[in-house]
């Protein structure tokens, strides 16, 4: 459950920091995902890309 509490009635601000963290949990790319049927063996294949491009990030980061 997400809560953002308005301050000061900055509505903007408090959309902006709502849209964040939506973004951060990653809500907007499982909406756009779930748009259209994706085929088991296309999930399947997504799966593993996805696995591959966190393994190389998480390698970056352990290099610097």
């Amino acid at each position: 459950m997400v809560e953002i509490s308005v301050r000061d009635n900055n509505v903007d601000q408090a959309l902006k920091i709502l849209k964040r963290k939506l973004q951060k949990e990653g809500l907007f790319k499982e909406v756009k995902q779930r748009r259209f049927y994706e085929k088991p063996s296309e999930k399947k294949v997504r799966k593993a890309q996805e696995a591959v491009r966190r393994a190389k990030k998480l390698r970056r980061m352990n290099d610097q």
